[in-house]
């Protein structure tokens, strides 16, 4: 006759056998210098990148608009995938949005970067979507157990 034991953790037993997942939340992870660079490092690519895109979707319109998208997409999803947490695609999404927003603020003299078309609107609002669907991703850790494949 074989017995198993189980550890369980009976809700007043004091002892709490649950973990963090491997590459848990932002607020699980430690803060290091490294961390804060690396995540300083992304603000300043989105604000680039927002320029970037800034200057191309509006020379040429069809194809530098989702030239413009793709590329800011591309840098909040792999701050995402680079990082693990949904902080990874905040800080460039906020790079993003503090220089559109810099270059799109009239000037004395009355000039201004973006102008008052259908492409400078979908580019301001197609990246703000790009970033929130980036930022709302859900980070899934791998399940526990064997590396074998299941239901065979």
């Amino acid at each position: 006759m074989s017995t198993r034991s189980r550890a369980t953790s009976t809700p007043g037993s004091g002892s709490s056998s649950a973990a963090p997942p491997p590459g848990g939340g932002f607020l699980a992870q430690p803060l290091n210098f490294g961390r804060l660079a690396s995540y300083a490092g992304l603000f300043v690519l989105g604000a680039l990148i927002g320029t970037a895109g800034a200057l191309v979707q509006g020379g040429w319109f069809p194809g530098g608009l989702l030239l413009a998208l793709l590329g800011a997409a591309g840098l909040f999803y792999g701050g995402v995938r680079l990082f693990g947490t949904r902080a990874g695609a905040v800080a460039p999404a906020a790079g993003w949005l503090v220089s559109v927003m810099l270059l799109t603020a009239t000037r004395p003299e009355g000039d201004f970067l973006f102008g008052a078309g259908l492409g400078s609107y979908a580019f301001l609002l197609g990246g703000m979507a790009v970033a929130v669907m980036c930022a709302t991703l859900g980070v899934r850790p791998q399940p526990a157990g064997p590396a074998a494949r299941l239901g065979k």
